[in-house]
């Protein structure tokens, strides 16, 4: 009975003591910042004369934007988009489109894009997002802003009146989300006066993702 009595013991004291570790190891796991990565906690890149900064929320409590919580929005209109848009545009996430930033945008070889109308816009965007719709790619007569964006690219204006893309920017389009169309609308418009689709990314997951994760987004001034 002795024994019995003191394994009895020791095997409660074990209990108490793994629950004891498996609590304080919970708390250690909240209190613990939100990085991008294991070994990333911000990203730092420059644009436009401005200096941007990227990181998550780090408020353990923060929700989705309410805009961004809605998951039945009438199709046609917010279909769900295909993986790929075509075989030479790159499809991104998150990681990667933080890369382009420092390694394009930051050193003047590319664009962050941002094709959703200006309404859209004002209310919050990836900080160091350049602002063109979808339309703005089509060069029709009452597009005034075409040959100035193309110009920006990149393009050079043929004596036929084609655009020729010799020296083309790097652009990463999104909007937002994988039920918007109006990136994939502005990079078939891209394609159908000869950009490079090479030159050509999708961040497809657009705003939605991104505010769910809890990266920073900006209000432009």
């Amino acid at each position: 009975m002795k024994r019995f009595i003191t394994g009895g013991r020791l095997a409660a004291k074990l209990s108490t003591a793994i629950i004891a570790t498996l609590f304080c190891g919970a708390l250690q796991a909240t209190a613990q910042d939100v990085g991008i990565s294991e070994d990333t906690m911000a990203i730092e890149y420059d644009f436009n004369g401005k200096t941007y900064v990227i990181s998550r929320n780090q408020d353990h409590n923060n929700r989705i934007l309410d805009r961004f919580a809605l998951t039945s929005r009438p199709c046609p209109g917010h279909c769900i988009q295909p993986m790929s848009l075509h075989k030479d545009v790159e499809t991104v996430g998150e990681l990667e489109l933080l890369s382009f930033l420092q390694e394009y945008v930051s050193t003047g070889k590319g664009f962050l894009i941002d094709s959703r109308g200006s309404a859209d816009f004002e209310k919050g965007t990836i900080p160091g997002a350049v602002n063109l719709a979808s339309d703005v790619f089509l060069p029709t007569p009452n597009n005034v802003f075409f040959d100035s964006v193309m110009n920006m690219l990149g393009g050079e204006k043929t004596d036929a009146g084609e655009w020729a893309f010799n020296d083309p920017k790097d652009l990463l389009l999104f909007c937002n989300g994988k039920y918007c169309s109006r990136s994939p609308k502005a990079i078939r418009n891209l394609m159908a006066i000869n950009y490079p689709p090479e030159k050509l990314h999708w961040y497809r997951a657009g705003l939605q993702s991104w505010a769910g994760l809890g990266l920073s987004i900006e209000v432009p001034e």
